[in-house]
């Protein structure tokens, strides 16, 4: 009588070296991906996105016979939701800064300008604001004493969108600053 013993199944060293090849592969992933940039960069996507919207929307209000883009109050403000700093963080220089904690479309939010008012209605329920509003990161908004003449601003923060990165917005905008993201109709604000 011969005794057989059939093994089927794995060694322990066969075990381990898989996982270990599969935790080199999971480091490797994680290393080139990098996680926190592509945050960045899905932030940066929707200060874009928000940016176009707001100057389709300025642009629609316009059309449709809105005046008084700063919020008659003549070029002396720029507006900002809530977080920012002096200045507006420096991007338009002597002008005094005015913040609000609202989101309203009817002219009393932080984009003054009463979207409440174009006849087809407000393209938004509520203006948009900077996915991170913080000091560093936030949206502004600047009008000339024209009806015309107008700038939103925002800071980009991923190395892809930033200047000099790949996909740059912020020194091929046109604007007056090769570090902020600008649009609108007077981009030297």
């Amino acid at each position: 009588m011969t005794n057989s013993k059939d093994s089927k199944g794995f060694t322990l060293i066969e075990l381990l070296v898989v996982i270990a090849i599969v935790a080199i592969l999971a480091a490797v992933v994680i290393i080139t991906l990098n996680p926190a940039e592509l945050l960045r960069q899905a932030r940066d996507s929707n200060r874009i996105s928000d940016l176009s919207t707001l100057k389709t929307a300025v642009s629609l209000y316009l059309a449709d016979g809105g005046t008084a883009l700063d919020g008659g109050l003549g070029y002396t403000k720029c507006y900002t939701y809530v977080a920012a700093t002096a200045n507006c963080g420096g991007r338009n220089a002597g002008l005094t800064l005015t913040t609000t904690a609202s989101r309203a479309v009817n002219g009393t939010g932080w984009l003054p300008v009463n979207f409440a008012g174009i006849a087809s209605g407000a393209p938004f329920g509520q203006l948009p604001t900077d996915p991170t509003n913080d000091t560093t990161y936030f949206y502004a908004y600047a009008a000339t004493t024209s009806a015309t003449g107008f700038e939103i601003s925002a800071d980009m923060e991923s190395t892809k969108y930033k200047n000099g990165g790949g996909s740059d917005v912020e020194g091929t905008d046109g604007g007056s600053s090769l570090t902020i993201y600008e649009v609108g109709t007077s981009l030297s604000l």
